[in-house]
C-alpha cells in the first residue's frame, strides 16, 4: 500500500493476491485485485503481460532452501511479453555473520540459515529474468523493517515482555529501514535502477542491538531490557530470535544514495520511531 501511494494516479496499479478479502480492500486504494496463489503456479497465467513495471516482496515458503515461489513468478511473467522491470525485496540476511564488518553489495554471500539461503535461490531466477536482456531487475536488499502501523514494527511489545538482550561484550549490529523509506527506494529503483543490481536499503543507523534497545525504552519511558551472557540466550531464546543474535554486520547503502538517489526522510532508527511516535 505504501508503495501505491507513491506512483500517484496516473498509474494503473494491479496487485496480485490469493486472499478473497483483500479484493475489496485492494479496490478501496484504487488497486486492481488479480487473484492469484504463488504456491500454485497454474493461478499465475493471468500475470503473464499484464504489468510493465513488478514489485516482488513476497517473502519465500517457511521450510525448504529454494523459493519455488518467485520461480513460479518468473515462468508466469515469461509466458508473454516479459515486463519492462522487476525489483525484488530480499534481505541482508544473503550476507552471514561478518563480525560487526561494514558490508556493501559487492561482498560475497555467505547465507547462514535456510530462511537467507531461500533468498538468494530466489535472487537466481530474478537474475535468470533479468540475464535475457528483456527486463531490468533489481535485488533490495532489506533489514529490519520498522513502522508504528505495522505488525511488529517496533520492539514496544519486546520491551513490555522485558525480552533479554546481549551484554555488550557478547552483543551484535543491528540495521533497519522505516517502511516509507524503503516504499521510496522501490519506487525510484523501478525507473533508476540498473539493470541486474542489488542494492542495500538501510538507514544510517551504527548502533548495537542492545543499545538500540535502551535508547527506545528511554523514549518510551518503559524499563531497559535485561542483558544476559550469549550461554544464557541459548537456553533462554527461541531459535528464530537465536538467529538475529548471531549475526552481525553493518550494511552499507552507497548504492541506494548515488543510483537511486534517495534521500531518506528517517536517517536512523531512532529518528523515524520519534517521528511516529508524535504523530
Amino acid at each position: 500500500m505504501r508503495v501505491a501511494g507513491l506512483l500517484g494516479a496516473s498509474s494503473r496499479l494491479l496487485a496480485l493476491t490469493r486472499s478473497d478479502q483483500k479484493v475489496d480492500v485492494l479496490r478501496e486504494q484504487g488497486i486492481t485485485a488479480l487473484q492469484g496463489n504463488l504456491d500454485q503456479p497454474s493461478t499465475l497465467r493471468r500475470l503473464a503481460g499484464v504489468a510493465t513495471h513488478v514489485v516482488h516482496m513476497a517473502p519465500p515458503p517457511l521450510e525448504g532452501r529454494t523459493d519455488p515461489r518467485t520461480r513460479a513468478l518468473v515462468h508466469a511473467l515469461r509466458l508473454r511479453s516479459v515486463p519492462a522491470a522487476l525489483i525484488y525485496g530480499s534481505t541482508t540476511g544473503v550476507y552471514g555473520d561478518c563480525a560487526g564488518e561494514w558490508v556493501d553489495e559487492v561482498r560475497q554471500l555467505q547465507p547462514k540459515t535456510a530462511r537467507a539461503q531461500r533468498r538468494v535461490d530466489a535472487q537466481v531466477w530474478v537474475d535468470y529474468l533479468g540475464k535475457t536482456g528483456h527486463t531490468r531487475t533489481q535485488v533490495l536488499r532489506i533489514p529490519g523493517i520498522y513502522a508504528l502501523d505495522r505488525e511488529g514494527g517496533t520492539p514496544r511489545e519486546r520491551l513490555l515482555r522485558g525480552t533479554p538482550v546481549l551484554q555488550a561484550s557478547e552483543d551484535v549490529y543491528t540495521n533497519h529501514i522505516h517502511a516509507d523509506d524503503l516504499a521510496r527506494a522501490t519506487v525510484l529503483a523501478l525507473w533508476r535502477g540498473k539493470p541486474l543490481r542489488a542494492v542495500n536499503v538501510c538507514d544510517h543507523t551504527d548502533m548495537k542491538m542492545g543499545d538500540y534497545m535502551d535508547s527506545v525504552a528511554a523514549m518510551w519511558g518503559l524499563a531497559p531490557p535485561p542483558r544476559i551472557s550469549r550461554a544464557q540466550a541459548q537456553e533462554q531464546l527461541t531459535p528464530m530470535v537465536m538467529s538475529f543474535l548471531n549475526e552481525s554486520r553493518r550494511i552499507r547503502a552507497d548504492r541506494m544514495r548515488q543510483e537511486l538517489g534517495l534521500r531518506l526522510r528517517y536517517p536512523t532508527v531512532l529518528d523515524g520511531l520519534k517521528a511516529d511516535k508524535a504523530f
